[in-house]
């Protein structure tokens, strides 16, 4: 079996998450996390500074200095916000509002109906406005018109995504690894943060985009392998059974729901048993073989660096590694 990718910074979790803890967020990065803890978002502060640290590592090389500071603002806004949507729909008790901001995005329904709970209420407003005001700030881009229906239909499978994590949740027998690997791997939303870049990046050539696309499909299930690997026990903690390495121990019998649900996040022998079965190393071994494929096919883009890219998801993967047990 395959060992973990040698991480490239920080030599224990501690020296990462102090160096982590040293990025300064902008100052209207700030405002909108704020904004997000008053609406109820329970994630640490890591996470943003974490995703803002790591995102100049696999932005496309087509952007340009001058514009690199505002792609990288709006990009870490814009992960607030998806994450934001991302735990509304993997609890049961938020469904409700997850749903209405879904409907609001998606098919453009501004109902008026009251959610269920004050708690639904806020939540909608917040993620409503924040949406609006991310809406105004990439109007701004220069081909932000070019590449606005690309962007609205990648942003659309991503909430798809979450919209199965919160399905199969409500419904685990359903639960199977392909479904994992197609429908969740746009919850990391690889190709509307390559759509944004696009948006700032003047000299792109349209003719590359399909390359681009190419590429991105491979690297979006990398990354996604990386944050399932970093994340799983944390989520089966919060009764989320959606992480592919859940899903594979259920799916082959390893581990039952039954005994998931007894253990209510509370039982260390739970992932103990799961962590025995070596099921990472499975994982580990298919990121390897995703990274040997992106390496050596044959792709060639003229205006953007697509091995770039492929050493961006690299560092990532050592990101996502270092930052176990914080995010």
């Amino acid at each position: 079996m395959s060992s973990r990718p040698m991480l490239s910074a920080p030599s224990s979790g501690r020296q990462y998450a102090e160096s982590i803890a040293a990025v300064t967020l902008p100052e209207r990065v700030l405002d909108v996390v704020e904004a997000y803890e008053a609406a109820g978002g329970e994630r640490d502060r890591f996470v943003w500074k974490w995703i803002y640290r790591l995102l100049p590592s696999f932005t496309l090389s087509s952007v340009p200095q001058r514009h690199a500071s505002e792609v990288r603002t709006r990009k870490t806004i814009f992960t607030v916000f998806i994450t934001f949507l991302d735990d509304l729909a993997e609890c049961n008790e938020d469904s409700r509002a997850f749903e209405q901001i879904y409907r609001s995005i998606v098919w453009a329904d501004e109902s008026t109906a009251e959610p269920c709970r004050d708690a639904d209420a806020e939540a909608v407003a917040f993620a409503r406005q924040l949406w609006n005001e991310f809406e105004g700030m990439i109007a701004e881009a220069p081909r932000f018109e070019e590449f606005e229906d690309v962007f609205r239909y990648d942003l659309r499978q991503s909430l798809n995504a979450m919209d199965y994590s919160r399905i199969l949740n409500d419904n685990v027998s359903m639960a199977n690894l392909n479904g994992a690997q197609h429908y969740d791997s746009h919850n990391m939303v690889m190709f509307p943060y390559a759509d944004l870049d696009l948006m700032y990046s003047p000299s792109f050539e349209s003719a590359d985009l399909g390359v681009v696309r190419e590429q991105l499909w491979d690297l979006q299930k990398m990354a996604r392998i990386g944050n399932w690997l970093t994340t799983w026990e944390r989520e089966i903690n919060e009764g989320d059974y959606t992480a592919g390495i859940v899903v594979y121990a259920l799916q082959n019998d390893l581990i039952t729901l039954e005994e998931l649900e007894a253990a209510g996040g509370d039982d260390a022998s739970v992932t103990d048993r799961i962590r025995a079965y070596r099921i990472e190393e499975r994982f580990l071994s298919e990121w390897e073989r995703l990274r040997r494929h992106v390496e050596n096919r044959d792709l060639e883009a003229e205006s953007v660096d697509l091995g770039a890219l492929v050493n961006g998801m690299e560092t990532v993967m050592n990101h996502h590694m270092a930052s176990e047990g914080y995010k």
